[in-house]
């Protein structure tokens, strides 16, 4: 078998912490590459639509501009022809200090969240729901900042090498950001955020538990690799199919510039008048191929990591 044997000793809430923690960097880490590419399908023609009310563009140059990416492994290989391959990870660092801040709470707290609302509410899936969303929010209000900056920084074009790049890290990103629209810029889009990664966690971290807790039950799989595989893998289709359209409206309004949207809501009336339903779909695969191995990495990890310090600290 791969990994390490399931524990006797339960982790501690400070193991739980720093393994999911570095769980999360390490799928991070693996998948950014399809992260950028998810951001810039679900940005694209963003920036055409802006400038088409002021502007008459021919008709060819829309179209130029509404499928210069085509797919998730086209849209990468366009990024590493036209910016170089370094493009790909743009916004890593600010990503990596998100996922320290991010995951090791809404992951590491989960168990103990749900078993406060256990003692009131009994073990349920509206108790798993409801300790997914709280820790879910509860994270994305802290690291808020680091994930404007990383989709910033996701989101700028460096097809043009002569012209400056709009942030050329993830500092000046934090301050250029807090000198030209002030420190809520660094909060934009937290209402859209709260939603949409309470609805993630909730849907990641309750679909694992469920998945996973079923196979184990049913004896199909033991508790180790596979089984993990299996359940993240299941968890990861779940989340895409309930979260695209909130990390859609996200992306848009956390990139826009100041005064193109009014709020979240603005963005949503918007994408729908000009795309109709399937708008808030857009970069699905891409979505779908990124969360499913993010899922994938992070929770074996994780459940590997989780073991490996009890091991080390017992």
């Amino acid at each position: 078998m791969v990994g390490f044997k399931p524990t006797e000793i339960p982790p501690t809430l400070g193991m739980k912490f720093i393994s999911a923690g570095l769980a999360a960097c390490i799928a991070d880490a693996a998948t950014f590459p399809l992260d950028t590419a998810k951001v810039r399908l679900q940005i694209q023609g963003e920036s055409a639509s802006a400038q088409k009310n002021s502007f008459s563009f021919s008709k060819a140059r829309e179209e130029k501009a509404k499928f210069q990416y085509r797919g998730i492994f086209g849209t990468i290989t366009t990024i590493i022809r036209q910016e170089g391959p370094r493009s790909l990870y743009n916004g890593l660092v600010p990503g990596l200090q998100r996922q320290m801040c991010f995951a090791s709470v809404r992951i590491g707290l989960y168990d103990s969240v749900k078993q406060v609302y256990t003692g009131y509410l009994g073990m349920n899936i509206v108790t798993r729901i409801l300790a997914g969303i709280t820790t879910g929010a509860l994270a994305v209000t802290l690291a808020q900042p680091t994930d404007v900056v990383k989709v910033r920084m996701q989101a700028q074009n460096n097809i043009d090498p002569t012209k400056p790049k709009r942030y050329t890290g993830a500092m000046h990103a934090y301050k250029t950001i807090a000198q030209t629209e002030g420190v809520k810029g660094l909060w934009k889009g937290t209402f859209p955020n709260i939603a949409r990664n309470a609805i993630v966690n909730a849907s990641e971290l309750v679909a694992y538990d469920m998945i996973k807790e079923r196979i184990l039950r049913t004896g199909l799989l033991a508790d180790m690799f596979p089984c993990h595989f299996l359940s993240a893998f299941g968890a990861g289709f779940v989340t895409t199919c309930v979260a695209s359209p909130v990390d859609v409206v996200k992306t848009r309004y956390m990139n826009s510039p100041p005064g193109q949207y009014k709020g979240a809501i603005d963005v949503a009336v918007k994408m729908f008048r000009e795309g109709g339903p399937m708008a808030f779909y857009k970069g699905f695969m891409p979505n779908f191929v990124r969360l499913g191995s993010w899922n994938i990495a992070m929770f074996v990890c994780f459940e590997q990591l989780k073991r490996g310090c009890v091991l080390l600290f017992n």
